[in-house]
């Protein structure tokens, strides 16, 4: 077992899950209420990364933020730091890869939301921040659960963006997903089934108990 492999992908998911959020919170609530011109693309772009191959995902993110790159080069020469091949640039690929896991979900949660409920409570006397806290976002949160769960899970099984954006250096951007197949590459297959046998585990289980307690949630109202 790989436990710094293991150790730096639980990490990453954190991270990512903390980044992405707000960030999810925000754009789906927005994409669920606003009606605008547009909107069509808008939400392909969120679901873009669910339907492009991860490697191709990773090689744009590489060409955009890797060291030859005008932006790579500006955050390398002005903040001396670099966009790739380090944590940072796992959690960028992580981030962008995970949109839709995060975004979907979170609208799809605001759209079921009856519209005259906020109008209810504008005409009680609450502010639009009132509203969200007191009354959407209790409404969404079974959609808001499913989407940091499955954003969780999915980022300790990400390979191909991360690969791409941050190689394989142990401790620094191996996580288990790549030591599984670095250990299949190295016919340890022992080793392999160990890793995939945790993963299939604690994914199963996370997911599981995402439903659960989203059918509480749901049987409770």
């Amino acid at each position: 077992m790989d436990w710094q492999a293991l150790t730096l992908s639980l990490k990453l998911a954190a991270v990512t899950l903390v980044v992405l959020l707000p960030v999810g919170l925000w754009l789906g609530r927005w994409l669920a209420y606003q009606r605008f011109k547009g909107k069509a693309l808008v939400e392909a772009l969120v679901v873009l990364p669910l339907v492009l191959p991860p490697t191709v995902l990773g090689y744009y993110l590489l060409v955009s933020l890797g060291g030859a790159s005008p932006l790579g080069r500006w955050t390398s020469e002005v903040f001396g730091v670099q966009l790739t091949f380090n944590f940072l640039g796992l959690v960028i690929a992580s981030v962008v890869f995970n949109i839709p896991f995060m975004v979907q979900p979170i609208q799809r949660a605001f759209e079921a939301i009856p519209a005259n409920l906020s109008e209810a409570a504008a005409v009680s006397g609450l502010n639009a921040w009132q509203t969200f806290v007191r009354v959407e976002l209790p409404l969404a949160w079974p959609g808001v659960l499913s989407a940091a769960v499955l954003t969780f899970v999915h980022t300790l099984g990400e390979f191909g963006v991360v690969l791409m954006m941050g190689g394989s250096i142990p401790g620094e951007t191996k996580t288990i997903a790549i030591a599984i197949y670095d250990r299949v590459q190295a016919f340890d297959l022992r080793g392999a089934d160990q890793m995939a046998l945790l993963l299939l585990v604690f994914s199963l289980s996370a997911v599981a108990a995402s439903y659960f307690a989203t059918a509480r949630l749901v049987h409770r109202r």
